[in-house]
């Protein structure tokens, strides 16, 4: 037999194996006659396990995927209400905080920011920004917060050269954790939190899983996966009390801390598309 010949019957037998392996596997879709994966009513690569459903990522780097609720997209504060303070504190007000080139920015001293829907667990991507032009020090500097549902504080504030107690720097959880490094960036440039929430739950009275958060700032993971004591309170310990979804509150600090580029997804559960 010559050699192009045989290299010609090698080939065919290289393409009949692989039309064999691809008809093998396009119809691979499972077992059922694996072990049961442990603390699930699933086999090891059950076939009747229900496929996740398909969204579509963002076109770029911190945009929405298709399942997002977007809160802002640079135009209106529509998805939004606020809060007054002082004589109007606890009552909704007319929006005072301005919406310009594409950011909003804090109307000092006049109330704090509330999305209209509630939320529960979820991915929130927020992007701020303190005052390019610095004044004051500490937590005297582009101080504002976001607080998921309108309890648990993730600190925001200018802490580029900025020395303050370490648990109310940026990228802290209030009161309680710092973040485990500081990468925000210079006053006046963007900063990201990309947030993963775990809501505590509650039976009654009791609670049954504490509240939980991991925290990208800037694409660094700052917070990992790390268990609340309770609510933010200011030089004190807060006590979980049970309570359903709220909304998302930014907090007007009295500095016009400014954001972008807002939206969030509900988490759901395993196995329910």
């Amino acid at each position: 037999m010559n050699r192009t010949l045989t290299r010609s019957l090698y080939a065919a037998a290289l393409l009949a194996g692989g039309a064999l392996v691809a008809q093998q596997t396009s119809h691979d879709l499972g077992f059922k006659d694996t072990p049961i994966l442990p603390g699930q009513p699933w086999h090891v690569h059950d076939s009747d396990r229900p496929h996740p459903r398909v969204i579509t990522p963002g076109s770029t780097p911190g945009a929405p995927p298709s399942d997002a609720i977007v809160l802002f997209d640079g135009h209106d504060l529509s998805k939004w209400v606020q809060r007054g303070r002082r004589a109007d504190r606890g009552k909704l007000v007319e929006l005072k905080w301005k919406v310009e080139n594409g950011y909003f920015e804090i109307a000092p001293h006049s109330g704090d920011l509330m999305t209209r829907d509630y939320f529960g667990d979820c991915q929130l991507h927020i992007e701020w920004a303190s005052p390019e032009v610095v004044r004051g020090n500490s937590q005297a500097r582009g101080n504002s917060g976001v607080y998921m549902m309108s309890r648990y504080e993730i600190q925001v504030l200018d802490s580029y050269n900025n020395p303050t107690y370490a648990d109310g720097s940026a990228g802290a959880i209030y009161g309680q954790w710092p973040p485990l490094v500081n990468p925000v960036r210079k006053p006046g440039e963007w900063n990201t939190y990309d947030i993963v929430w775990e809501a505590p739950k509650f039976e009654g009275q009791k609670l049954t899983r504490p509240a939980y958060l991991t925290l990208l700032f800037n694409g660094v993971v700052v917070q990992n996966h790390k268990e609340l004591d309770g609510p933010t309170l200011y030089r004190a310990v807060g006590s979980y009390q049970p309570h359903g979804d709220a909304p998302i509150l930014l907090q007007d600090h009295g500095y016009p801390v400014r954001f972008r580029n807002i939206w969030i997804r509900k988490i759901g559960e395993y196995d329910k598309p």
